[in-house]
């Protein structure tokens, strides 16, 4: 689902980007308002499991899917904070490992950091409604959100995608960048995520608030987190720390999928499938180059134990990138104050 460049022309990518920056703007504000100083390492620990989760690929034939984690972070923290967690490690992936391209920050964002876990988290309380997280309700609404978040991101993904054909052709008569029409892009990405993606969103979902629920409760109570004032940074988030490590060091099951994601082939793939490469897609594919391409250590090629480690090497360059990142929000955004704790 993280569209690279060339496939969205600059008339889709731009208003997509400046159409973000006020969205960003309106969620940094709504977690200044929100969060304290102390409470950011959770959001960064967020990023980090959307990040690391959306390194697992599952192989869908000669494709692959994977969950993303955003109606989980919606749940746990509320669809703004998701909205700033998810764009974190998306805008991470495309500059320093090339998954989704730089121009196409803005959709891929909105599709995946806005659309997914706002649909996805007022799917949960529509019908999860005052029950508890953990009751049969609640986890049928965790697992309903997840699902159609998902899914509505999908859509998103492939409408962008089959527009570009019909809206954006050379004097030749051929298309400058995405080449399948909607009704290729719409049914490919809906199966694919309907029958695949929407229920590995949701059972990751669901096991990823049951983990948290049954070993670290008090990050299900903002109030009561906000009391636990002396408490260690290690004693209180051990178990998403912990949980983040084993994923970081499972990583390179994700390697088992080996077919590319649909619609983020690269040039060669691209010709191999309609036999060009649309002109205004090779320019747009070379205007950055990542610092690991494809989670992988630079000169760095050979076996299967290679990749494993520059899968794990890039999962841990990754988190301390978001640290970073989201170490330097908090300072910026952030402020101590007293008041009521929302971030809905």
């Amino acid at each position: 689902m993280h569209i690279p460049d060339g496939y969205l022309s600059p008339q889709t990518t731009i208003p997509a980007i400046v159409g973000m920056i006020p969205l960003w703007g309106l969620a940094l504000k709504r977690i200044k308002a929100a969060f304290k100083q102390k409470q950011m390492p959770l959001l960064a620990l967020c990023a980090a499991f959307s990040f690391v989760i959306m390194m697992f690929n599952v192989p869908v034939g000669q494709s692959s899917v994977h969950a993303v984690g955003a109606v989980f972070i919606a749940i746990l923290l509320g669809p703004w904070a998701a909205c700033i967690a998810v764009s974190i490690a998306l805008v991470i992936q495309a500059f320093v490992f090339g998954d989704g391209g730089i121009l196409a920050i803005g959709a891929n964002c909105f599709n995946m950091a806005v659309a997914m876990p706002f649909v996805g988290y007022y799917v949960y309380k529509l019908i999860a409604g005052k029950s508890a997280l953990t009751s049969k309700r609640g986890m049928i609404g965790i697992f309903a959100g997840s699902y159609f978040g998902i899914n509505i991101a999908a859509l998103l993904t492939a409408v962008e995608f089959g527009v570009q054909p019909l809206l954006f052709k050379g004097i030749d008569g051929n298309p400058l960048y995405g080449y399948y029409p909607l009704s290729v892009s719409v049914p490919t990405m809906v199966f694919e995520h309907t029958i695949f993606a929407g229920p590995i969103e949701g059972i990751v979902t669901m096991a990823a608030i049951t983990y948290i629920a049954r070993l670290a409760p008090h990050l299900l109570n903002n109030r009561t987190a906000n009391r636990q004032t002396k408490q260690t940074f290690f004693a209180k988030y051990r178990t998403p720390l912990f949980g983040i490590l084993t994923m970081v060091i499972l990583t390179p099951i994700g390697l088992i999928a080996t077919g590319t994601a649909w619609g983020e082939w690269g040039g060669d793939e691209l010709k191999e499938k309609i036999g060009f490469i649309p002109k205004g897609f090779e320019k747009a594919s070379a205007i950055w180059q990542a610092w690991m391409p494809d989670y992988a250590i630079p000169y760095l090629e050979g076996s299967f134990l290679h990749s494993s480690v520059g899968y794990i090497v890039s999962a841990v360059v990754g988190i301390l990138c978001i640290a970073i990142v989201t170490y330097i929000t908090s300072k910026i955004v952030v402020r101590e104050h007293k008041g009521h704790y929302d971030t809905e």
